[in-house]
């Protein structure tokens, strides 16, 4: 399964606020042997948001959505949804037991709306203080606060996804290239036989360069599955000595 994440809030997009959810999906997916395929960011736009779901519901890829459920008029997020999938919104039981449960004699009608989800989607529990996400589909609607989304996406992952955890095994190796020769152009020949030699892995180029502008180095490596990745790495060794090139281990 692919996974992906939905990243929403015009206060990221205008440089209000650091996003902080990209860096720590990536990081709870590649501790369970996972990664993440594809990344997007979008404002409170309720037209864009419920586009761009319909592709995700389509695609059928495991989605994590941050941001714009709460009750202001500028979350759109669980509007949304509801028009992605053709549905209603309303309050649901269980997120209403969690809100009275969190607030007690004053939960009103306003912080209702916090639990008023699209029509046939399940709660997402908050362990930071009871105001719950939704689920549906394969797709898991957080807050955009990091404290309460990333436990809840933890939770998420370990529940619905433990059987997909390390399937395959996967390590990235690099070679860092330096020399006259140690350039992008230069190599496409050998990373075009490579990537033709072994479609299972994923190839990387990675080129630095200094303040000065001068290049320093060339990150060039593969990631995959161990034994194959092995017999790439060789496969480039050999050809960038012949080559003249001088190549070190990456750290």
């Amino acid at each position: 399964m692919n996974f992906g994440a939905i990243i929403i809030g015009d206060e990221i997009l205008s440089g209000k606020r650091i996003d902080k959810h990209f860096a720590k999906i990536t990081q709870l997916l590649g501790a369970r042997g996972l990664r993440l395929s594809w990344a997007e960011y979008l404002g409170d736009e309720r037209q864009r948001i419920a586009a761009t779901l319909k592709r995700s519901f389509a695609a059928g890829d495991v989605v994590f959505s941050f941001g714009g459920i709460g009750n202001t008029p500028d979350d759109q997020t669980r509007q949304a949804a509801a028009e992605a999938l053709g549905v209603d919104l309303l309050l649901h039981p269980d997120a209403e037991r969690e809100i009275r449960g969190r607030f007690g004699d004053e939960a009103n009608p306003i912080r209702m709306l916090l639990g008023t989800f699209p029509r046939g989607v399940d709660i997402v529990p908050n362990p930071f203080n009871r105001i719950p996400g939704f689920r549906v589909r394969d797709h898991h609607f957080l807050p955009g606060f990091p404290q309460m989304a990333h436990p809840m996406a933890e939770w998420a992952l370990d529940t619905f996804y433990a059987d997909l955890f390390n399937r395959n095994p996967v390590v990235d190796k690099a070679f860092l290239l330096t020399g006259p020769n140690a350039y992008e152009s230069a190599l496409l020949d050998l990373m075009e036989r490579i990537v033709a030699n072994y479609p299972a892995l994923r190839l990387f180029s990675l080129p630095s360069v200094g303040e000065d502008g001068q290049r320093r180095h060339l990150e060039l490596g593969v990631e995959g599955e161990v034994a194959l990745v092995n017999q790439a790495m060789e496969e480039i060794r050999q050809e960038v000595e012949r080559r003249g090139i001088t190549w070190q281990w990456r750290a």
